[in-house]
């Protein structure tokens, strides 16, 4: 502090200590994409690679998504992996509207994506018809690889500050 008073600078007077500049908005953003905690919301067959994410081999704890939590409150992430039925569609809306803001949406194969191959009046063409979707990852079942280059994505968008508006959706 003396090296401030007497006219040394800013260099002077932190000395030889490691210290860092930045914006608080850019330290919020990267705690949120470094621990991301999705929600255990499994309704098909991509559910089992959904799961295998989480495992040795594929290791998604490298990304900080690692905390698969089973109440909606305590997460935000939604990764829908899997066809949605028209009975189950109140109940994605109603998950996603009790997660805390920020919230994302990962709409994970191509059920989830688009309804994939079952055209019909039970399931709904596409997740994103009940609630916003962030990042989509395509195949049928997509693999564990797949999904982890999409929180990927999802880690850049909320790096980029995309879709967001003090924390909400635009729009």
């Amino acid at each position: 502090m003396a090296a401030l008073e007497r006219g040394g600078g800013l260099a002077a007077g932190l000395g030889s200590d490691p210290f860092f500049l930045s914006t608080l908005e850019t330290m919020v953003r990267w705690a949120e994409r470094n621990s991301l905690w999705p929600a255990t919301f499994g309704l098909a067959c991509c559910a089992i690679e959904m799961m295998a994410t989480a495992g040795t081999r594929f290791d998604l704890s490298r990304f900080g998504a690692e905390v698969f939590r089973s109440s909606p409150r305590q997460a935000d992430l939604l990764i829908v992996s899997g066809r949605v039925a028209q009975k189950m569609a109140p109940v994605v809306r109603t998950v996603y509207e009790q997660m805390p803001e920020p919230k994302w949406v990962i709409a994970m194969g191509a059920c989830a994506s688009c309804g994939g191959i079952f055209d019909n009046y039970a399931i709904v063409q596409g997740v994103d018809r009940i609630v916003p979707v962030d990042v989509y990852v395509p195949g049928c079942p997509p693999t564990p690889d797949g999904l982890i280059y999409g929180i990927m994505k999802l880690q850049e968008k909320i790096r980029a500050g995309d879709d967001r508006v003090f924390g909400t959706r635009a729009g």
